[in-house]
């Protein structure tokens, strides 16, 4: 397994981690969408420690909890073998201190979640939204006292937009307070748009990037092709709308190229869209999933070998989209360049970065 540091921390994560959003069971859609138990949930833990993955990303919304519970079973005994990452901040239920990221709903999550994960400590912990109710400098004084207690261990944030994280690290910065050092986001070879803003902010400010559905809710398993579409039984006719659209012809575009790559490496489509991702810049950790041992084991194969640069070229010809403005104009016109250059320019020229 490749190990990375998390943005402009000292802590250092694996390449890929494990996402427990199927554990559990219960709840709605968006909250459950697996029903692992503790005895199957200790199985793939074990496949992730014996490969490297040392990291396990949960949330209080997923199961209605009882994901942090049952990933708190299965990591029993060897706490200290793991990393735990989880989140708060989205509704858990129906009262007016039920949802957002005020100091009496922090306080109140990060308690119940040591206790469902069994712990007295979280390695990662990311507000799930922004809360636009809650004033900043009262969110990041709040983690900063969780975080001088001993209770949280590093700070991130999920889903923000360039003006909301850039807000909050500068509240942070101008109090003394503890800094976010990742950004849960959604990346994936058929949504970039992690690119236009957040990933050159993540570069300035050495914020990493953690990575959640990156084969773009299901469409970039090999299993979606241009003559085949998603199977009667695919959760994709459910879940979709949960995420940004995809043109078909876009999509079809990209997974043309992925099964032109798959019969030259004699790797699978998942673990090929995988590889992609895993060498973009600012991205410390890639979250993966698996239902089953069959699943993990193959993601866990996107490691430890690389497409090459021509190999990679395809997979960005196919996949780039027009940025929108204020965007568009710096990867149109090459005067642009010297005031705002690429980041993904400079990676590719060896140039280093405080991620």
């Amino acid at each position: 397994m490749e190990y990375r540091r998390l943005g402009a921390s000292g802590l250092t994560v694996p390449a890929l981690s494990f996402g427990a959003g199927t554990f559990g069971g219960s709840g709605p859609l968006f909250s459950a969408w697996g029903s692992t138990d503790a005895r199957e949930a200790r199985g793939l833990v074990d496949i992730c420690l014996e490969a490297g993955i040392n990291m396990f990303d949960t949330a209080d919304v997923y199961s209605e909890g009882a994901s942090e519970e049952v990933l708190g079973q299965a990591i029993k005994g060897r706490r200290d073998a793991v990393l735990i990452s989880t989140k708060s901040g989205l509704p858990t239920g129906d009262g007016p201190n039920d949802a957002g990221t005020s100091r009496a709903r922090l306080i109140h999550s990060v308690e119940a979640a040591l206790r469902r994960l069994g712990t007295d400590y979280i390695d990662l912990f990311q507000l799930h939204a922004f809360d636009a109710a809650t004033p900043v400098e009262e969110v990041v004084a709040t983690l900063d006292d969780l975080v001088r207690q001993g209770k949280i261990r590093y700070l991130g944030v999920s889903n923000f937009a360039g003006w909301q994280l850039m807000k909050s690290l500068a509240a942070a910065d101008r109090d003394h307070r503890s800094r976010y050092v990742a950004h849960q986001v959604y990346y994936s070879l058929v949504g970039r748009d992690y690119e236009w803003e957040l990933l050159p902010l993540g570069l300035d400010q050495g914020v990493g990037a953690v990575v959640w559905s990156p084969l773009g809710w299901g469409r970039l398993t090999g299993k979606i092709r241009r003559d085949t579409p998603p199977p009667a039984t695919s959760r994709l006719h459910e879940t979709a709308s949960f995420g940004p659209p995809v043109d078909d012809e876009h999509l079809f575009g990209i997974v043309d190229v992925l099964e032109e790559l798959s019969r030259e490496t004699g790797r699978a489509v998942p673990q090929i869209a995988l590889n992609w991702l895993l060498r973009r810049p600012t991205v410390a950790t890639v979250i993966i999933g698996a239902r089953n041992e069959a699943q993990l084991r193959q993601n866990i194969a996107a490691v430890g070998w690389s497409l090459t640069p021509e190999q990679a070229s395809r997979l960005d010809a196919a996949s780039t989209r027009t940025a929108p403005y204020p965007y568009f104009p710096y990867q149109r016109q090459e005067g642009f360049a010297r005031l705002n250059p690429s980041p993904v320019a400079n990676n590719a020229a060896g140039r280093t970065s405080r991620v």
